[in-house]
């Protein structure tokens, strides 16, 4: 029996499904993770495709690839893949990657605590995992630094009106809403729908009229909408609902005028909200943030210290996290397979 491709992997969630992959992928050039992730982007965007889109994947699945580190300090690098994007940092496929790491025994664990050193596109990322049992219980890590690019910018969303918004980077630019703004949506799955729309029309109205750059990533813009609101939960500070694309967005086209909901608290989205709230004088350094996502499931993240990136005010964020492993999996791709790259229908698909 012989396939085209054969790629081992580890099935994980935080909420979201996030998969690691463990081997079966052919030598990536570059001498960084990040000139790894550019080359994949340019020449074998086919991985990608094939992995998160129908039938291997469907439109919230997130993908990590375990490769060589390229630094000397780093025990292992990963390249992270989402439906329209390389993201240069994600904090729950961070925690995922950890947890993989360590429970398939590809890197050492170290009861109670295991720390780790990893290579993102986004530069080094330093782990600690809590660890009891051969199981990873919790991981912290530290994150790039996050800053606030727009506070409390006016934006015109068509046929919704004026916005407040902030803008704000934790490894990819989120344009966040307090969801109050909008009447009758309240952060809860059976408002999913319809959170997502508004979440949509908000990030393409955001990524029109509000201009953002960072020194280090030229060419990264706008990619990610957060829909924020209070909890009622005592366990958790805040609650957000986080919208990824998972397709073109036309204003021509409402059918367009969607995605999908990140499961889990979302690592760097977290980063950016703290970081909006530090510029405003909210939240202070060492100060516990637990985050809840719309599932209820709770990332703490906290500020550890203030720094810059480029001439722009920035903090240094830890985000604490749990994923678990729910399974192993071969993917392979047929020598006669007729959708080589996947596919997407407009029924779940923008």
């Amino acid at each position: 029996m012989g396939f085209k491709r054969t790629i081992h992997a580890v099935d994980t969630h935080s909420g979201i499904p996030m998969r690691v992959v463990t081997g079966g992928i052919p030598h990536i050039p570059g001498s960084s993770t990040y000139e790894k992730m550019k080359w994949l982007e340019a020449n074998d965007d086919q991985l990608r495709k094939l992995l998160l889109r129908e039938p291997r994947g469907y439109p919230p699945h997130c993908c990590n690839i375990i490769v060589p580190p390229s630094n000397p300090e780093a025990d292992a690098g990963y390249i992270i893949m989402e439906q329209i994007e390389y993201p240069m940092m994600s904090g729950g496929n961070t925690i995922s990657v950890v947890t993989v790491l360590l429970e398939m025994g590809i890197l050492p664990m170290r009861e109670p605590i295991t720390e780790l050193v990893l290579e993102a596109p986004a530069g080094l990322i330093k782990v600690k995992a809590d660890c009891k049992g051969g199981k990873v219980k919790s991981v912290t890590f530290t994150n790039v630094p996050a800053f606030a690019a727009h506070l409390d910018a006016v934006i015109e969303v068509p046929e919704i009106g004026k916005i407040t918004v902030d803008v704000g980077w934790g490894g990819m630019f989120y344009v966040i809403t307090d969801i109050r703004q909008i009447r009758g949506l309240e952060l809860v799955p059976e408002h999913g729908k319809e959170i997502t729309r508004v979440a949509a029309m908000i990030r393409q109205a955001a990524i029109e009229q509000l201009p953002v750059a960072h020194p280090d990533y030229p060419g990264v813009g706008i990619t990610v909408s957060q829909m924020s609101g209070p909890t009622n939960d005592p366990k958790a500070d805040w609650k957000n609902a986080v919208m990824m694309g998972s397709g073109d967005f036309s204003w021509d086209r409402p059918a367009t005028w969607t995605g999908v909901l990140d499961r889990c608290p979302s690592g760097t989205g977290t980063s950016a909200k703290m970081a909006v709230l530090h510029a405003k004088g909210q939240l202070a350094l060492n100060q516990d943030f637990r985050h809840q996502g719309i599932l209820g499931h709770v990332f703490t993240g906290r500020l550890v210290e203030e720094t810059e990136v480029g001439d722009t005010p920035a903090v240094v964020p830890t985000i604490t996290g749990t994923s678990w492993i729910f399974g192993l999996n071969t993917i392979v791709l047929d020598h006669d397979d007729p959708y080589p790259e996947g596919f997407t229908i407009g029924d779940i698909w923008a």
